[in-house]
């Protein structure tokens, strides 16, 4: 019995990819490095901040009613979401790092096909084509 063909790679024929000099590869390389190096400093930061505006808190939680607290809560959730947004795109970025090393960045981790540059310099962790991206989101 004949295997079903892959709906995502169907009907397109496979794209070489091109090799990119040393030096373009060492731009991109220093241009995440940097922005994780950024992105680290503002996790640290965050972090930071949210240590103490917990001391703060349980220094002066005396007295709080139930609206109170659930005020607190919230913004302390609130300030967890934001670390957390911050250290999965320190994750994109090593991922972009490491796909760097091996020779997949810049190429769409679904069809193969070669990631828009312009799209790259607006999210330079792109793992996705803009067409497949779109796929993504539609799901």
């Amino acid at each position: 019995m004949a295997k079903p063909a892959d709906t995502r790679t169907a009907g397109r024929k496979p794209v070489a990819k091109a090799t990119r000099t040393a030096a373009e590869t060492e731009k991109i390389r220093a241009a995440l490095a940097a922005r994780r190096d950024e992105l680290r400093a503002e996790y640290d930061q965050t972090l930071s901040e949210i240590t103490e505006l917990q001391r703060d808190r349980l220094t002066d939680s005396a007295g709080d009613d139930q609206a109170d607290t659930g005020t607190k809560t919230f913004e302390r959730e609130q300030e967890i979401s934001l670390a957390n947004s911050i250290l999965e795109r320190i994750t994109q970025v090593e991922r972009a790092l490491e796909r760097l090393d091996e020779g997949g960045y810049g190429w769409c981790e679904r069809c193969g096909n070669p990631i828009p540059v312009e799209r790259l310099a607006a999210f330079p962790s792109a793992t996705l084509c803009v067409t497949c991206k779109q796929l993504e989101e539609r799901r």
